[in-house]
């Protein structure tokens, strides 16, 4: 029996749809996270429970909902978007006390569709699956699959492609978009049932509208210093896709960076560059002016004076921002005690990285090794760079260790396992998910994972499979 409480189902009928998944043709498990169905007190899936997850029965207490919600897609307006090809079966209580969401994404239309099909083919499904996996292992706040099945159906985007359901897991489903959509109509009755509703479920510390938009820049600030920490490439930060929660969500173009380009871009959709690795921060920020925009009208009557509160806290975010990063990149290279110098040594770094093409993850990796000149690159700014670093820390391999992975979800070998998966061959999906699900063990069977790509391997453009 799960314990679903689905408190957003409460809300009024305005918040959402009511719809139950669009039911496939023969849904069949290719992935089942156990230990994540433990953790929430689902127990163990069955291959039979296959059903359930493909959106052909829906399980006893859920209450299947679209939820609607607004958003800046690349900086234009959408007044409204919504879950188009996701459900919301809904809201379970862990053993823990914790509640949890559980979403079918790929289950069909909704009246949030505008035109498209409502499904979901292969591999878009797969690399979610293993990219929101590999963020959990490294610690950054993420939503989690809970499951996959192929359907028995085909999808039809440029070809005819393996139709799948994702089964994700999250805080909640709640975005920066959800508030624009209620501010977007001048629907402060609603706004404030939402505000309430969020204050409650994620921020119950915080006592107004002002101390809970303050709440949320923190968690976003220190949320995208950790995808810069790991080298991570959202891809298609809309208003839409940032969760309230503070958790990674809607993995699409996403990437990881192999040799470091501050500027690096793979979505193929992102054509200006708007989110690049070294404006996330940014935009993040211009997010968060929009929901401050839109929380602005539960902040107090004097609207001048809010704006100029809601301004300064968001003035806060790069400081936050840049606290966390700096915390997280001394970290890598092997320094918990902060001390004047440090940022440069880390700056000076990068900038050797950058420079030289160097493999991000690999070049800090390295320096846990006894002779990391051996596998960083040779030039003389980085003997000088080296030289001046063991002056400066002492037996820092243990921070190194725990701090700078051996394994990241690589473009090319995630491309690899979707390409086989839509052949019908899941081994080196399930292979590269036991690989990531371990990013700090060292070991020759991880060997093949750890090495970037070769010239006629690299991956130049990631694609959102919409």
């Amino acid at each position: 029996m799960i314990n679903f409480d689905n408190s957003y189902a409460r809300l009024p009928a305005h918040f959402y749809a009511k719809q139950t998944p669009v039911p496939v043709a023969k849904p069949e498990f290719f992935a089942r996270n156990q230990d994540l169905a433990a953790e929430i007190g689902l127990g163990p899936i069955d291959v039979d429970d296959a059903a359930y997850f493909g959106g052909n029965k829906i399980p006893q207490g859920a209450t299947p909902i679209a939820q609607a919600y607004s958003g800046h897609q690349f900086g234009g307006w959408s007044p409204q978007l919504g879950d188009g090809r996701a459900i919301l079966l809904g809201e379970i209580i862990t053993p823990q006390g914790e509640r949890r969401d559980v979403h079918l994404k790929g289950s069909g239309r909704t009246p949030f569709s505008r035109g498209g099909d409502g499904r979901a083919w292969l591999g878009p499904v797969m690399r979610e699956y293993l990219v929101s996996e590999a963020m959990h292992a490294l610690g950054v706040p993420t939503t989690r699959a809970l499951a996959a099945v192929t359907t028995g159906e085909t999808v039809v985007r440029d070809t005819p492609l393996p139709g799948a359901i994702l089964t994700r897991v999250a805080a909640s489903h709640i975005r920066v978009g959800t508030f624009q959509f209620f501010a977007g109509r001048g629907d402060l009755d609603a706004l404030g049932l939402l505000r309430d509703h969020v204050m409650e479920r994620h921020y119950p510390d915080a006592s107004d509208t002002v101390a809970l938009y303050k709440a949320i820049i923190e968690k976003q600030a220190k949320l995208i210093a950790k995808w810069m920490s790991v080298g991570f490439i959202h891809g298609v930060m809309n208003t839409d896709n940032m969760s309230i929660s503070g958790e990674t969500i809607d993995y699409g173009p996403c990437a990881f960076m192999d040799d470091y380009q501050s500027g690096k871009v793979f979505s193929s959709i992102d054509r200006n560059s708007r989110y690049a690795y070294n404006r996330q921060a940014d935009m993040g920020i211009w997010n968060l002016a929009q929901l401050g925009t839109a929380l602005l009208p539960l902040m107090g009557e004097d609207t001048d004076a809010m704006i100029e509160v809601a301004t300064a806290a968001l003035h806060e975010f790069p400081d936050i921002f840049q606290t966390e990063w700096d915390r997280l990149f001394l970290r890598k290279i092997g320094i918990d005690d902060a001390q004047d110098g440090d940022k440069d040594r880390v700056v000076a770094f990068l900038k050797i990285l950058e420079q030289t093409g160097s493999d991000f993850s690999n070049s800090f990796a390295a320096l846990a090794t006894d002779t990391p000149e051996t596998l960083l690159p040779r030039s003389s700014e980085m003997t000088t760079w080296l030289s001046d670093w063991r002056d400066r820390v002492t037996d820092p391999v243990t921070v190194l260790q725990a701090t700078n992975p051996a394994v990241i979800p690589r473009n090319h070998k995630v491309e690899e396992a979707l390409q086989a998966g839509e052949g019908g061959n899941f081994n080196p999906f399930h292979d590269l998910l036991h690989a990531v699900e371990k990013p700090y063990m060292d070991g020759d069977h991880f060997l093949s994972y750890q090495a970037p790509p070769e010239p006629s391997e690299k991956v130049l453009q990631t694609f959102c499979g919409t």
